[in-house]
């Protein structure tokens, strides 16, 4: 039985799930590609230091044992982040070998390089891991859809900032309380910037609506928001309403009028399918105009579920080396869509504003709305504070510009002292987002 050598490049969580699924596995693995699997070098920072599941296994802090190894045909990128890895990645391809990697960075900003680099050299590059953890999404958008023309993906493809969101609508916790109790249970890092903040969904939705939409996207060309502005009052509204808060990563191809893509929080209506994803879990939502809709479920994170998708992809590598061809499925980005601008999206908003409470404001505000072409569906008053009302208005579908330009004619009344919180309402019956 051939015998195919893999160098990886780190070993952390996500690389001792993948030393685990390979010795584990290691029967069926070799049943399904009819090679041997054997992990050969792998690249750490400090050799000495006591890893599990290190035995039998040769480490080094030097890149050349790998990329210099003539023997090793498939290399597993785990380092993450953007430098070294991406250099790494581009020679080991340059050296004639396969790469896999989990790396969202990379992809998402660097894809292009990655892709023409694997064609110039006649390897394989697969990165399945890079968005869902263990969820198969990119090979499906590539494989099993490819005779759809998608129009939507649309996903929570975050697990901290779910699980903070889950956590305050069950709850009733703030921002600052869960976000301290997942930097604890080690959901979020010490810095938790790019998952509040929605960068590390937006990289994922460059890579997604890439492959979905068959045009380049990168991660500058993402419109981001995050939840640090959430409150509770927000997620109580949101019930009220019969929705839930969640952070949406959308991509919609509308034609003529461009492709649309964004990270923001959302009230979504609690009959959608994503609206019962909860906690630490990922699911992406697709609609083709074949297939109709579709959604994909799983774990996002994690060590076994995240080496499960690395661990394919090399067998998938392994079965290409079999039949001796390479590039069964390369880039896809072969149209030159142009970009929807979000000043151009439509949406309906809710909108939560702190007011006098005396005659005559209502009609204020419906002034500054009207003026700007921005009708309200619905309007509520709960809330009073001595001589502060809060209002909540649910608007009808409105280009983002329009709503921009009206919040800041509300900010400007004299009977507004707050525009308190604005965010889009993504409903189920209305059109989907155009421009």
């Amino acid at each position: 039985m051939r015998e195919i050598k893999i160098g990886m490049l780190g070993f952390g969580t996500v690389g001792t799930g993948v030393v685990r699924v390979l010795r584990e596995n290691e029967q069926e693995i070799m049943a399904k590609t009819g090679a041997k699997l054997c992990l050969k070098t792998v690249l750490v920072r400090d050799a000495k230091k006591k890893r599990p599941y290190m035995e039998g296994l040769h480490l080094t802090e030097d890149i050349e044992e790998i990329l210099s190894d003539e023997e090793i045909d498939i290399v597993i990128e785990l380092l993450g982040g953007i430098h070294p890895a991406r250099e790494y990645m581009l020679r080991a391809m340059g050296k004639g070998k396969n790469v896999v990697t989990a790396n969202k960075d990379v992809v998402a900003q660097f894809g292009k390089d990655m892709f023409e680099t694997m064609e110039k050299h006649g390897v394989d590059f697969h990165f399945e891991a890079s968005v869902g953890g263990g969820i198969p999404i990119v090979m499906p958008l590539k494989q099993c859809l490819t005779a759809n023309r998608v129009t939507e993906i649309m996903g929570i493809i975050n697990g901290t900032t779910n699980y903070m969101l889950t956590q305050m609508t069950e709850n009733g916790s703030d921002y600052d309380s869960v976000l301290k109790e997942a930097q604890e249970k080690g959901y979020a890092e010490a810095n938790p910037a790019a998952d509040v903040e929605g960068l590390d969904a937006a990289r994922k939705i460059a890579i997604l609506a890439s492959i979905a939409f068959n045009t380049r996207i990168r991660f500058e060309d993402v419109s981001v928001e995050g939840i640090t502005h959430i409150t509770p009052p927000d997620i109580d509204y949101a019930k009220t309403l019969g929705y839930v808060v969640k952070l949406l990563a959308i991509g919609r191809d509308l034609g003529e009028r461009g492709v649309d893509v964004r990270v923001h929080p959302v009230f979504l209506p609690k009959g959608h399918p994503l609206a019962s994803v909860n906690d630490v879990y990922n699911a992406i939502f697709v609609r083709g105009n074949a297939i109709g809709e579709a959604m994909f479920y799983g774990r996002g994170a994690g060590s076994l579920p995240t080496a499960s998708a690395v661990v394919a992809d090399v067998i998938d590598i392994a079965r290409d080396m079999q039949m001796d061809t390479f590039g069964r499925v390369h880039c896809t980005c072969y149209a030159n869509k142009s970009l929807c601008p979000i000043e151009e999206t439509e949406a309906s908003y809710y909108v939560r504003l702190l007011v006098d409470d005396k005659p005559g404001v209502l009609a204020a505000i419906a002034t500054a709305f009207g003026n700007h072409k921005v009708s309200m569906k619905s309007v509520i008053q709960t809330r009073r504070c001595q001589d502060k009302a809060e209002i909540v208005a649910i608007t009808h579908r409105v280009k983002h510009r329009a709503l921009e330009e009206a919040a800041v004619d509300l900010r400007s009344l004299a009977v507004v002292s707050e525009v308190r919180s604005i965010i889009r309402v993504e409903n189920m019956q209305e059109e989907n987002g155009s421009c």
